[in-house]
């Protein structure tokens, strides 16, 4: 009875119980697996921007300023990727405090604005996490030694993942380092790995190629012998196969940039969306 009732008591003063756990919202996907890497057991975890969806174009709904408002921490990627946010954190009237995970980061240009997709070099990546996890203990002081030794795994698996990365592209031959890919999402990982993505001439995202683009796409990689293709915006499979026959491209199948899939998917975490981009990479370059 006696060792019961200790249980009990170390029960409701451990910062496990469900009532003392930090609420913290994450803007999207990807920031959302990063902070349930380090915060564990300990925090509560929503994430506006969930999987498979777009953080570009997202439309707040009125259930995320109650989630804001209920935060004690709002954890953003910031560089311009959530234009809809300041407003949202404004009307909910949160007393949260919101954490630029990507500070310290130098940010590429992309345009006339930043490039918000840093999270695409590991390297980068280890900059949240502790960004993050610095972040989680200053909120909750007394569980800063859990967070900060939580972080040290997660970032012990993130050298792992980077270390692999760059064995993976030292396989592949240099001249064969370069993909077509209508993605502007991998300006970080094509500085940090050393692939080149190239981006097709005479294709816009919001149509479907004509005759002329797919001509021009064809000349292109020719002309600079490109070994790959990762062309999302062509569905049409006979598209895909006439560029890949009359050139000898390889269709490299589909990159994820801008959030994870779901549970399901083939990137559930970060860790699992670098090693398929990767695989992805590898298998369409290294022949």
């Amino acid at each position: 009875m006696r060792r019961f009732l200790v249980c009990m008591l170390l029960l409701i003063a451990s910062p496990l119980h469900a009532a003392e756990r930090l609420n913290v919202v994450a803007s999207f996907s990807i920031l959302g697996d990063f902070v349930r890497n380090v915060g564990g057991d300990r925090v509560n975890v929503t994430t506006l921007v969930g999987p498979d969806s777009d953080v570009h174009v997202y439309t707040p709904a009125p259930s995320d300023a109650k989630r804001i408002a209920d935060a004690r921490l709002v954890i953003v990627n910031g560089l311009g990727l959530e234009g809809w946010l300041p407003r949202l954190v404004q009307s909910s009237g949160a007393k949260a405090t919101v954490v630029t995970a990507s500070a310290g980061i130098a940010p590429h240009k992309l345009g006339s604005g930043s490039d918000p997709h840093a999270w695409q070099s590991v390297p980068n990546a280890k900059t949240y996490v502790t960004d993050i996890a610095n972040a989680l203990a200053a909120a909750d002081p007394d569980d800063a030694d859990f967070f900060r030794a939580e972080a040290k795994a997660y970032l012990e698996k993130l050298e792992t993942l980077d270390r692999d990365v760059r064995d993976a592209v030292a396989r592949i031959p240099a001249d064969r380092r370069k993909v077509i890919s209508t993605h502007d999402a991998f300006g970080y990982f094509a500085a940090e790995y050393g692939i080149q993505f190239i981006a097709p001439l005479g294709v816009s995202t919001e149509t479907e190629p004509s005759a002329r683009d797919i001509a021009a796409i064809i000349g292109q990689i020719r002309a600079q012998k490109i070994p790959a293709v990762f062309l999302e915006n062509i569905s049409d499979d006979r598209l895909i196969r006439r560029i890949a026959a009359e050139t000898g491209a390889k269709v490299g199948g589909t990159l994820i940039s801008d959030g994870l899939t779901g549970e399901k998917g083939p990137a559930p975490t970060y860790i699992d969306m670098v090693r398929h981009n990767i695989k992805a990479l590898t298998s369409a370059l290294d022949h």
